[in-house]
């Protein structure tokens, strides 16, 4: 039994960090100190006046651990991994914790690649950054891939020179072409090592390279390549200096504006180079309840900075935060030159921040009416639905449709929206097992069937199906009094477009313009898709055929023939030997071996 009032006198005077477990020994808030001994204590201080957030968190405390570090600057450190990978309840979040993209020279290859990735694996390859984003990484990637003609297919080399022929990029000019057996592994070596010195910070080379092929191709009067290099020196050039302005702390800051409202923040970033507004980004946080500004400041600060590649030489905060020394210092020394946070109270620099956090409360503000529109059409909608039909909030909806050709090989589809939005894991797809021929009612009877046998799955509260009182009364005989589920048929008009619903033998009409209509529009097309990508997947599979290939003497011809003279199955079921010999390719014994076919089932 974990007595809080006897561990709080076990802890040490040292620096750490200290982990709140509740009763189910989930992690609910992670924090750091300078001291352990103090900080924790003062939660259990009955005495201490705190806010309502800390007494709802105290209260739901069962016990505690924590772990000793040398310093307050390894606290905050691991504070900051031991959050990230837990994600508390009482610690505010980002909600969008990116990870930068990387350059990987593929070296464990023998012919090396450049790719983009956002992993950085402990294996032989060579990686470099991270970069502040994909179209940074996107645009260095193409440069070099175009200069040294670096190839890009995922082959093995060399087993597969002359294997295969060679892609387009060979043919065009952009790849060397390994795979022709044309290039030495020295050679392509010699490029590899040309492509290591740029992406360690030897841009020299690269644009010397290029100004002289540029200069050479124009005395040879070929002025279109003389062209296509000078586009390739302005990109090396400019790689160039963004880079070099990047890893150049002097005259950079990031200013920061925070909005607030509920259990929602918006953390807004101005990037300052060179003196100039060059970006600005806008982060999402989840807060926990009656947070401090400060604290989230802090938070973001914190969580931001261990993931952003570059820290400029200032970061100025709207309000102080309390652990500013400490975060100075752990930036600091991850930066490798001196890192200010400050918070301006007058000139350029404070209307500079002022601009930061009106731009975060517009962005907070337009954030809520999308968040509001978004409620209207998706939860908002299930529960005009709901009313409309009588039931509870159907909060998980599922709905059904039957797919196939020409009656061969049905299969079956089922989607889910909870809430009004598309579940996608919980999308199933049915192979029909039990039914020969295009019987929609007996095909939607072993789905449903089959779906119910998974006592695991969660109970859905509304059955979308795909039509009128014959199909819902299939679906209803086919669940029996067992299941009491709401199933409602989804039925259109002459024009084959949806027009409503019916439920319990009522038609409900709706109005087209109104969330309730568009809702159901997107569960049966979403129904629709889904079924139909099955479909066409077997089917390029070579899985899915045609009825009409299990009858002797019809080859492709006469299928297509036939399918087309008589539109559908059920028409060509009914045909004579004599109508059937009206179409083309047609002779007496296929017609008569149609009949007899379709007479035995």
């Amino acid at each position: 039994m974990f007595d809080i009032h006897e561990e709080l006198k076990k802890l040490p005077a040292k620096p750490g960090v200290y982990l709140m477990h509740n009763d189910r020994d989930e992690i609910i808030y992670i924090g750091k100190a300078k001291i352990l001994k103090n900080r924790v204590k003062q939660y259990f201080d009955k005495g201490r006046s705190r806010s309502p957030k800390i007494e709802k968190m105290v209260s739901l405390i069962s016990w505690f651990e924590y772990i000793v570090t040398d310093s307050e600057v390894e606290a905050l450190i691991l504070e900051n991994n031991l959050i990230k990978e837990n994600r508390p309840r009482y610690n505010t979040m980002l909600k969008d914790d990116k990870t930068y993209p990387y350059i990987k020279l593929t070296v464990s290859e023998e012919y090396p690649r450049l790719v983009l990735t956002r992993k950085v694996k402990k294996d032989r390859d060579k990686y470099y950054g991270p970069y502040p984003t994909g179209t940074d990484v996107k645009s260095v990637i193409e440069l070099l891939r175009q200069v040294y003609k670096l190839r890009t297919c995922s082959r093995v080399f060399p087993r597969d020179i002359g294997k295969e022929r060679p892609c387009l990029n060979y043919h065009i000019g952009r790849c060397s072409g390994i795979c022709t057996g044309e290039v030495s592994a020295e050679e392509y070596g010699e490029r590899i090592a040309k492509v290591r010195r740029f992406l360690e910070g030897n841009h020299q080379e690269l644009t010397d390279h290029l100004k002289e092929e540029m200069y050479a191709a124009s005395e040879r009067m070929e002025y279109e390549k003389a062209g296509q290099l000078k586009e390739l020196l302005i990109s090396a050039q400019t790689i160039s200096q963004k880079q070099k302005m990047e890893y150049d702390p002097g005259n950079n800051r990031d200013v920061l504006g925070l909005a607030v409202n509920g259990f929602d923040a918006i953390m807004q970033v101005f990037f300052i180079r060179n003196g100039k507004l060059i970006d600005r980004e806008l982060f999402y946080l989840t807060v926990a309840p009656d947070e401090g500004r400060d604290e989230i400041i802090s938070s973001f600060v914190k969580q931001y900075y261990a993931g952003t590649p570059f820290l400029p030489a200032e970061i100025h905060l709207p309000e102080k935060i309390d652990d500013q020394e400490a975060i100075e210092n752990w930036l600091a020394a991850k930066a490798g030159h001196k890192v200010s946070i400050c918070n301006p109270v007058k000139g350029k620099k404070e209307k500079m921040v002022e601009l930061a956090e009106e731009n975060a409360r517009i962005a907070l503000s337009q954030d809520k009416e999308k968040a509001k529109r978004e409620e209207m059409r998706t939860k908002g909608a299930v529960t005009e639905i709901s009313r409309m039909l009588g039931i509870n909030y159907a909060k998980r909806i599922e709905s059904y449709d039957i797919s196939n050709t020409a009656g061969y090989e049905s299969v079956g589809s089922m989607v889910v929206f909870e809430d009004g939005r598309p579940k996608k894991n919980d999308y199933r797809k049915f192979k029909i097992k039990t039914v020969t021929g295009p019987d929609d009612y007996a095909s939607m009877a072993e789905v449903l069937k089959r779906r119910f046998s998974h006592e695991e799955w969660p109970k859905p509260d509304l059955l979308l199906i795909d039509g009128g009182k014959g199909q819902v009364s299939a679906v209803l005989d086919a669940l029996g009094p067992d299941l009491d589920i709401p199933v409602c048929g989804m039925i259109k008009d002459d024009r084959h477009r949806t027009r409503g619903l019916i439920y319990s033998n009522r038609e409900y009409e709706m109005d087209r313009a109104a969330e309730p209509f568009r809702l159901i529009t997107r569960i049966q097309d979403e129904t629709h898709r889904f079924a139909i990508e099955y479909h066409k997947s077997l089917r390029s599979k070579g899985q899915v055929r045609s009825i009409l290939d299990d009858i002797p003497g019809i080859g492709p011809k006469r299928r297509l023939a036939l399918t087309r003279h008589f539109r559908s199955l059920d028409k060509l079921k009914e045909a004579s030997v004599e109508e059937l010999m009206e179409v083309e390719g047609m002779n007496s014994a296929a017609a008569q071996a149609v009949v007899e076919f379709f007479a035995s089932k």
